[in-house]
C-alpha cells in the first residue's frame, strides 16, 4: 500500500448459495467492477444438496478476464490489475468441499442444506434433550455456545456422510474445507481456516478464540477424522500470497495478500456498517438472519441463537438463521405465478413486477397469512419438519394478495426472531440496518419497519453488502481502516420509520402467525418426520 494506506484494490469474492459475485473493491468499499453468475444446487435423493466447486473457480477466472475486456487498452488493463494488493473471500458457510493436497475438489461441495449425514449425526450425539444426548449437549454448549445438528445439515454431518457413505471420495480427500477456505487455498495453495470460518463445525473451544486448535474431545465425540481438518490461523490474518501460476492466469500481482476467508454473517456485519457492540443488522437474502456484535459468549438452545467467534478474538457475533426468506419469493414466482401468463413484460424485470403487484394489495393482504418454512426452520424454532403454507384464502384472494402475503410472512418470521434476539442481548435493537437482495425493495423495507415496529435503515446497494464488507474487512486486517470508522464509511440510502396504524393491523396478525406453528407442529411431524429430504 502507498503512504496513504488506502490505495489499491481488493479482489473480493462473495460466494452465495444462489450465485457468486466477483468484484474489484477499494478498502473503503467503493465497487469499481463486479460480475455475477447464478449457481444451481442439485438436489439428490435422501436429502442430498450439492454444487460444483470447480465451477466456482472457473467463474472467478472468467469474471476477471471479462472485467479486463471492458478496459480499452492493454496499458490501462495492466495498470488496473496492478492495483490489486489483496484478495478476500466471503460467502456461504456450513458447507463442505473435499479437496486433495493441492486444493482441487475430489467431489461436489456438500451444501449446508444437505441432510444425508443425519442418521450418522443422530447416532453420534442424538438423545432425549432437545433431540441431543444430554452429556454431549452440555459439553458442546459450554465450549462452543452451539451444537452440531442431528439433521446432518452442517460440516460434521457432511464429513460423517462422506466417510461412511462415500468412502471413495473420503479416501481421495486430504482436507475437508469450508467453501471460503477452499477458494482461499485455490489462490494460495495453503490449507488454512480460522475460528470464524469453522464456526458451523462447532469443533473449537470458543471461550478461548486465541487458541489455534480444535478441541480433541469434541472431535472424538463427533467421530470425524481430525487429520482432515485444516490448520487454524487467527481470524483476519494473511493466509499467504497469490500463487505465481494463479497470478499469471489472472494477471494480478503475485505479491497480493490473501486474508482469511470469512462467513457471510461476518462480512454482512461489516458491509452494513454494524461492527460495534449491539449495532444490529438484518439480512434478507436466500435465507435471513438478525445479528449484532456482542462482547461475550452466550447460547439460547430453545430458539437456536448462539454467539460465534467474531471479527476479532475478543468479541462475538450473534448467529441464527431463518432457512427461507428471499427464496420464498423465488418459489412463488417459479412454481405458482407462471412467467408465461402475461404478468411480466420484456421491459420490466420480474422481481420489480412482483413487488409492484404486491403493492396493489392492502396492508395485511386481506387477512391472508403466509408461513415461510419451505425448507424447515432453524431460528426462532428448530424444526426441520416444518413446512410453509398460505392460510385464510378465499375466492377473493388475488395474486397480489399472495405476493404481499409472502413479503409479510417473511417479515412476521423476522419479528419473531428479532424479539428473541432482543431478549438474548437484553436490550432494544433499534435502528436496524438491512442488507441483501430483499433490501432492494422499498416496499419490503417498509413492511419490515411496520411489522417489527423498528426503524429500518436501507444500506446503499444492499445486494453488494458482502463484497463491500469483505473489502473493508481486508482494510481492517491490513490496518488501512479503523473499526470505529466503519459505520460512517457505509452509506445509508433511505430510512423507513414504522407507521403506527399499519403496525396495529400487523400486531394482530402476528399473534395469529405464531399460533399457526403451534397448531400445525404435530401435523408437520406426522407428515415429514420419516423424510430427511426437504
Amino acid at each position: 500500500m502507498s503512504a496513504s494506506g488506502r490505495d489499491g484494490l481488493v479482489l473480493a469474492v462473495d460466494l452465495g448459495t444462489s450465485g457468486i459475485k466477483v468484484g474489484l473493491v477499494s478498502f473503503d468499499g467503493q465497487i469499481v467492477f463486479r460480475e455475477y453468475e447464478p449457481l444451481q444446487t442439485r438436489f439428490l435423493e435422501n436429502g442430498g444438496a450439492v454444487q460444483d466447486a470447480e465451477a466456482w473457480w472457473q467463474f472467478i477466472v472468467n469474471a476477471i478476464r471479462r472485467a479486463m475486456r471492458t478496459i480499452r487498452t492493454r496499458t490501462e488493463r495492466a495498470a488496473r490489475l496492478e492495483q490489486v494488493v489483496a484478495v478476500g473471500i466471503t460467502g456461504q458457510w456450513g458447507s463442505t468441499v473435499p479437496v486433495d493436497a493441492h486444493g482441487k475438489p475430489v467431489g461436489d461441495c456438500v451444501m449446508w442444506m444437505d441432510t444425508r449425514g443425519g442418521p450418522h449425526a443422530t447416532k453420534a450425539f442424538g438423545g432425549c434433550v432437545q433431540g441431543y444426548d444430554p452429556f454431549a449437549l452440555a459439553a458442546w454448549v459450554r465450549k462452543t455456545a452451539g451444537m452440531p445438528s442431528t439433521s446432518g445439515a452442517d460440516p460434521i454431518g457432511h464429513m460423517l456422510h462422506l466417510e461412511r457413505d462415500q468412502p471413495e471420495i473420503a479416501r481421495a480427500a486430504r482436507w475437508f474445507l469450508e467453501p471460503v477456505d477452499y477458494l482461499s487455498m485455490r489462490f494460495t495453495g495453503v490449507a488454512a481456516a480460522s475460528h470464524a470460518s469453522m464456526t458451523a463445525a462447532w469443533l473449537t473451544d470458543n471461550r478461548h478464540c486465541d487458541v489455534l486448535a480444535y478441541d480433541a474431545r469434541l472431535v472424538a465425540k463427533a467421530g470425524i477424522d481430525a487429520g482432515k481438518l485444516p490448520p487454524l490461523v487467527p481470524t483476519g490474518t494473511i493466509v499467504g500470497t497469490v500463487r505465481e501460476d494463479v497470478a499469471a492466469q489472472l494477471g494480478i500481482p503475485a505479491s497480493a495478500k490473501v486474508v482469511t476467508g470469512m462467513p457471510d454473517l461476518h462480512t454482512a456485519a461489516v458491509g452494513a456498517g454494524t461492527v460495534l457492540d449491539y449495532e444490529p443488522h438484518l439480512a434478507v437474502s436466500t435465507t435471513s438472519w438478525v445479528s449484532c456484535p456482542i462482547p461475550h459468549k452466550k447460547t439460547d438452545i430453545f430458539h437456536q441463537i448462539a454467539t460465534v467467534p467474531g471479527l476479532h478474538p475478543s468479541h462475538y457475533l450473534v448467529a441464527d438463521n431463518q432457512d427461507s426468506a428471499g427464496q420464498c419469493l423465488r418459489w412463488l414466482r417459479d412454481n405458482v405465478i407462471a412467467p408465461t401468463d402475461g404478468l411480466f413484460s420484456h421491459e420490466e424485470p420480474p422481481w420489480d413486477a412482483l413487488v409492484t403487484l404486491a403493492g396493489q394489495a392492502p396492508v395485511g393482504s386481506n387477512g391472508v397469512l403466509f408461513t415461510p418454512w419451505l425448507h424447515g426452520e432453524r431460528s426462532p424454532i428448530d424444526d426441520r419438519n416444518a413446512r410453509g403454507g398460505f392460510h385464510n384464502l378465499s375466492l377473493g384472494t388475488s395474486r397480489a394478495h399472495l405476493v404481499r402475503a409472502v413479503l409479510e410472512g417473511v417479515a412476521h418470521n423476522t419479528r419473531w426472531l428479532h424479539r428473541a434476539v432482543e431478549r438474548f442481548t437484553k436490550r432494544r435493537l433499534d435502528p436496524i440496518r438491512i442488507i441483501g437482495g430483499g433490501a432492494q425493495s422499498d416496499l419490503w423495507c417498509q413492511i419490515m419497519a411496520d411489522i417489527l415496529d423498528r426503524t429500518i435503515e436501507q444500506v446503499d446497494e444492499p445486494l453488494q453488502a458482502n463484497l463491500r464488507g469483505m473489502a473493508i474487512f481486508v482494510g481492517l486486517s491490513l490496518g488501512a481502516i479503523r473499526l470505529e470508522e466503519v459505520r460512517g464509511i457505509v452509506p445509508v440510502r433511505r430510512t423507513f420509520a414504522p407507521d403506527p396504524g399499519r403496525h396495529a393491523i400487523y400486531d394482530a396478525h402476528h399473534d395469529e402467525f405464531k399460533q399457526l406453528y403451534g397448531m400445525q407442529k404435530g401435523m408437520f411431524a406426522r407428515m415429514n418426520a420419516t423424510r430427511f429430504a426437504l
